[in-house]
C-alpha cells in the first residue's frame, strides 16, 4: 500500500514538473504559443498573439494557466492532456466556431439555427462580452427573450390564480374570484357559459340594431316619425343591461382599475354602451334644455355610434386580436401603399384632366374632381360616373389601374406574414405554458409523495415570517427541459426550451 501510495506521489510531481517545463518554455515568446483546444470532439488550433488581444477572454487565459497548475487548468476547461498539451471543453463547436471569429473580425456573428439563448450562454461561458455580437443577432436575442418573458408571465398568472393567500380578506378572494369569472373562461364551465353568453349577445345587439333601420319593422310615433319597434327596442335595452353589469363588475374586481380604464378594449365597451344611456337622457330631459329637433339629430348621431359594440368581438376572438396585431405590425408597408397611392393619384389625375381636355364634352372638370377618377381606376373598383373619352385619356386610365394593382399587391406579402407569425407564436407561447405547468406539476410530484394537482392548494412555504406566492415553492423543484430562468433567481442548466422554434 505505501508502495502504491509512493508512486502516485511521484506520478504528481513528474505531472507537475512536466506543467514547469512547458510553462518555462512558452513564457519565453507569447507571439509563438500554440494553445490546443478541443470542442465537443472539434480540433482547434489558436496561436497566443490572436488570443492576447481579448485578454479577459477564457481562452487568453489559457496561455498563463499553466503556472498556476492543475487547479487552474480545470477552472478554465474540463480536461487536459499534457502529453498532447491539448485543452478540452464540453461545449457546443458549432457556437464556438461563431464565438472565436471575435479574434478574427472583432465581431461575433450567430450562425442560424442556433438558439440565441443558448448562444448568449455560449458566450458569457467564453467571457466575451455581448457588445461583440452584431446588431442584426442582438435583435433576435431580443425577440427571443421577450419570449420567454412573456411565457414566465403566462405561467405566473396562472399560478397566482391558482393560489391562495391566506393574507387576503375576504374581499380580495371575492374580487380575484370575479376577475377570473369575468376575464378567464377556461377558468371554469360557468365562466365559459358568461363568455358565450355575451359573444351571443353583442351579436344579436348588432343584428337588432340593423333590423331596426328597415321601414317595414318600424313604427309612427306621436308625431308622424318612424322609430325603432318596441320589440326590437326592448331587446336592446336588454343586452345593454349586460354589456353595462359586465362592464361594471370587470373595472370593480380589476386589480389595476386606471390601466383598465385606459385599455383600448375596454374604451371600445364604454363607447359600445355610453350612446344608449347619453341618448335616454337627452329623450327625457333635452327637451327642456334645446329644441326638439335638435334632440333629435343629437339622438340620431349617438345611436349611430352603436356600431361600436361590434368590436367587442374582438375580446372573444383571438383571430381579431391577430389580424390587429399585423396590421399595428405593418404601419410601415402601409404607409407605404398610401404613398404609393397618393403618387399615383396626383399623377394620373393630373395627366388625365389634361388630355382630357380636348374633348368637348369631358368630365374631368378639374384636377381635385379628377382624384375621384383616379382612386376609384387605381383601386380598380371603377364605378363609371368619370370615365376618359380620349384615346391618351383611355391609354392613361390603363397605365394607372395597372400602377394600381402592382402598388396594393406589394404590401400584400409582408402583412400576412405578420398575421401568421404572430399567431404561431401564440400557439407556441400557449403550448409552452402549459407544458411547464404539467412539468412543474410533474416534479413536484416526484419530490412529494402521493402529490398531485390537488397539492397546489397546500404549498404554502414560509421565508422569513412572510407568505411566499403558491408559484415560488413550485418554481424551486422545476428542473424540467422547459424550465424558465427567469421566474426564479437561482441558476439552472441550459434547457430544451430555450432552443429555437
Amino acid at each position: 500500500m505505501e508502495e502504491g501510495n509512493s508512486q502516485d506521489g511521484r506520478m504528481n510531481v513528474a505531472g507537475d514538473s512536466s506543467l514547469l517545463e512547458l510553462d518555462s518554455n512558452r513564457s519565453e515568446n507569447t507571439e509563438d504559443i500554440e494553445i490546443v483546444v478541443n470542442v465537443g470532439g472539434v480540433r482547434q488550433v489558436l496561436y497566443g498573439d490572436l488570443l492576447s488581444q481579448y485578454p479577459e477572454t477564457r481562452l487568453a487565459e489559457l496561455i498563463n494557466c499553466l503556472a498556476g497548475g492543475y487547479d487552474t487548468i480545470f477552472s478554465l476547461c474540463d480536461d487536459y492532456d499534457p502529453g498532447k498539451r491539448e485543452f478540452y471543453f464540453d461545449r457546443d463547436p458549432d457556437a464556438f466556431k461563431c464565438v472565436i471569429e471575435v479574434y478574427y473580425f472583432g465581431e461575433v456573428h450567430m450562425k442560424k439555427g442556433i438558439c440565441p439563448i443558448c448562444f448568449k450562454n455560449e458566450m458569457e461561458f467564453w467571457k466575451v462580452d455581448l457588445k461583440f455580437l452584431d446588431d442584426c443577432c442582438k435583435s433576435h436575442l431580443s425577440e427571443k427573450r421577450e419570449e420567454l418573458e412573456e411565457i414566465a408571465r403566462r405561467v405566473q398568472l396562472i399560478l397566482d390564480d391558482l393560489g391562495v393567500d391566506a393574507s387576503e380578506n375576504r374581499w380580495k378572494r371575492c374580487q380575484k374570484c370575479i376577475w377570473k369569472f369575468m376575464e378567464k373562461p377556461e377558468s371554469s364551465c360557468p365562466a365559459r357559459i358568461v363568455a358565450i353568453l355575451s359573444f351571443l349577445l353583442i351579436l344579436i345587439s348588432s343584428v337588432v340594431m340593423c333590423m331596426g333601420t328597415i321601414p317595414e319593422l318600424q313604427i309612427l310615433d306621436d308625431e308622424g316619425n318612424h322609430v325603432e319597434h318596441p320589440t326590437l327596442d326592448n331587446i336592446e335595452t336588454a343586452c345593454i343591461g349586460w354589456f353595462t353589469l359586465e362592464y361594471v363588475l370587470r373595472l370593480i374586481s380589476s386589480p389595476n382599475k386606471l390601466h383598465f380604464a385606459l385599455s383600448f378594449m375596454n374604451i371600445i365597451d364604454v363607447l359600445a354602451i355610453l350612446p344608449f344611456y347619453v341618448s335616454l337622457t337627452l329623450t327625457h330631459f333635452g327637451a327642456k334644455m334645446m329644441e326638439l329637433t335638435n334632440v333629435q339629430q343629437a339622438v340620431q348621431a349617438l345611436r349611430i355610434m352603436r356600431i361600436a359594440r361590434i368590436f367587442k368581438l374582438a375580446r372573444h376572438s383571438s383571430g381579431l386580436q391577430t389580424l390587429t396585431y399585423a396590421l399595428k405590425r405593418s404601419f410601415k408597408e402601409l404607409g407605404l401603399l398610401l404613398m404609393y397611392l397618393a403618387v399615383g393619384i396626383f399623377v394620373f389625375s393630373a395627366l388625365g384632366y389634361t388630355m382630357e381636355q380636348s374633348h368637348p364634352e369631358t368630365l374631368f372638370k378639374s384636377i381635385p374632381q379628377s382624384f375621384w377618377w383616379a382612386i376609384i381606376t387605381m383601386t380598380t373598383v371603377g364605378y363609371g360616373d368619370i370615365y376618359p373619352k380620349t384615346t391618351l385619356g383611355k391609354l392613361n386610365a390603363a397605365i394607372s389601374f395597372l400602377c394600381g394593382v402592382i402598388a396594393i399587391a406589394l404590401p400584400i406579402h409582408p402583412i400576412i406574414n405578420n398575421f401568421v407569425r404572430y399567431y404561431n407564436k401564440q400557439r407556441v407561447l400557449e403550448t409552452a405554458a402549459k407544458h411547464e405547468l404539467e412539468l412543474m406539476e410533474l416534479n413536484s410530484s416526484e419530490g412529494r409523495p402521493g402529490g398531485s394537482r390537488s397539492d397546489l392548494d397546500n404549498l404554502q412555504p414560509q421565508q422569513e415570517g412572510k407568505e411566499v406566492p403558491l408559484w415560488s415553492s413550485r418554481l424551486k423543484v422545476s428542473h424540467s427541459d422547459t424550465f424558465i430562468p427567469l421566474l426564479s433567481d437561482e441558476k439552472h442548466y441550459r434547457t430544451r426550451l430555450q432552443s429555437c422554434k
